[in-house]
């Protein structure tokens, strides 16, 4: 690696190995101390305090519970200054856990269940050795440490309050904890990577009568199952094979007697795509089917569309400079290319419509210590030696380019 001109890797795991139970009691301290989204007070204070420990520059709060961290380099001598930024989600899930471990979360119903944990103390570590290496490279490290990831996505209310601005943003990396993929690995994936996600609430209007009598009213109980049937024929025929999109109803409600004509539905789904192109062409589609269905039957039809996280795309040459420094750090052979992108959310989906970037997965499965367990399950746990590998790419991630001249 001719571009990583900082740090060599025998250097980097040094110094590590120097920190890394530092970064496991952190860890563990998080995960003992779970909070849920835009309640993350003690895990806030607690970053603005390893912060300071460490004399790194932050702003708090940011969106309610974020914090914004900054490291400036000092080298001071490169003509084209930049500015990375690194992000760590913070929330945790209302789940009760049931490892039996000593860092068991002490919050009965609230777990760290999606790693984020572990992404907080893999950030914590990675300002830790880029602070020492101040001197080494030029330009800035954001630290974004963001609060509800899980529930209403605290990326775009912290972009709003500027963490991409001043200095602008010119890069960003995040990582997620995979317990699908052995410690000691990661997993990458160009372009489309996480789905869109909105959310959908169709109203169906018609008229109430006796169920004796149908033809005195409007039956929005039959409107609605004709939506219902038309829309599921949006995927089919609607979007190119080769396109993906999910289109589901997951509440109905309508209707109070047996022998009543309903004369109100009100329906609730969620739709999914990969790109904004298929994502505006299946709402489009939605609405113009619950209308005119509606209408050609004698009721109104109403869409109201609550618009949830944007697709997550990937930068090819952001991921393939992850790829070269995961080559670097851990060996080709333990790169694995994720041939198909996920139909679940991700907001880091956000900062990437702000700057280029890349967000990748970071293995910690260990079959033999029985972690093997799928994000918010019960039982998730990591392999702790996968927090050294997190940090190293990211410190690479960094250095790859702030050091490069």
């Amino acid at each position: 690696m001719d571009n990583i001109k900082s740090i060599d890797k025998d250097r980097l795991f040094q110094e590590i190995d120097k920190i890394i139970d530092w970064v496991i009691e952190v860890r563990r301290d998080f995960h003992m101390n779970p909070e849920l989204g835009m309640e993350e007070f003690r895990t806030n204070k607690k970053i603005t305090e390893y912060l300071t420990y460490m004399g790194v520059e932050y702003k708090s709060p940011v969106a309610k519970t974020g914090v914004l961290g900054l490291i400036s380099g000092r080298k001071k001598s490169l003509n084209n200054i930049k500015t990375i930024a690194l992000r760590a989600d913070m929330d945790a899930l209302p789940i009760f856990e049931e490892n039996k471990v000593s860092y068991r979360s002490t919050k009965d119903g609230i777990m760290h269940a999606c790693g984020h944990d572990a992404h907080m103390a893999v950030l914590l570590g990675t300002a830790k050795i880029l602070k020492s290496l101040e001197n080494e490279f030029d330009g800035n490290i954001k630290l974004i440490f963001q609060p509800a990831e899980e529930t209403v996505g605290g990326a775009k209310p912290m972009i709003e309050e500027g963490v991409m601005e001043n200095p602008k943003v010119d890069a960003i990396f995040g990582l997620h904890m995979a317990p699908e993929i052995e410690k000691g690995k990661i997993g990458i994936r160009y372009g489309k990577n996480n789905a869109s996600s909105d959310t959908i609430k169709i109203i169906v209007s018609g008229e109430s009568t006796h169920g004796a009598y149908p033809h005195s009213g409007i039956d929005a109980i039959a409107i609605s199952a004709q939506i219902i049937n038309s829309i599921q024929t949006i995927v089919s025929r609607s979007i190119a094979p080769l396109n993906s999109a999910v289109v589901t109803i997951g509440t109905i409600n309508g209707g109070n007697r047996p022998n009543i004509i309903a004369d109100k539905v009100e329906m609730i789904g969620t739709i999914r795509t990969l790109d904004e192109e298929t994502r505006t062409l299946v709402l489009k589609r939605i609405k113009s089917m619950v209308e005119n269905i509606a209408e050609s039957m004698g009721g109104k039809g109403e869409l109201v569309l609550e618009e949830g996280y944007t697709a997550l795309i990937n930068d090819n040459s952001m991921v393939d400079l992850v790829r070269n420094n995961a080559e670097y750090v851990i060996g080709t052979e333990n790169i694995k290319v994720i041939e198909h992108p996920s139909l679940g959310v991700e907001d880091f989906a956000y900062f990437l419509k702000e700057a280029k970037g890349a967000f990748f997965r970071l293995g910690c499965r260990n079959e033999e210590k029985g972690i093997v367990h799928d994000g918010h399950h019960k039982l998730f746990d990591i392999d702790e030696e996968s927090l050294k590998y997190g940090i190293a790419i990211q410190v690479l991630n960094v250095l790859s380019i702030l050091g490069d001249s």
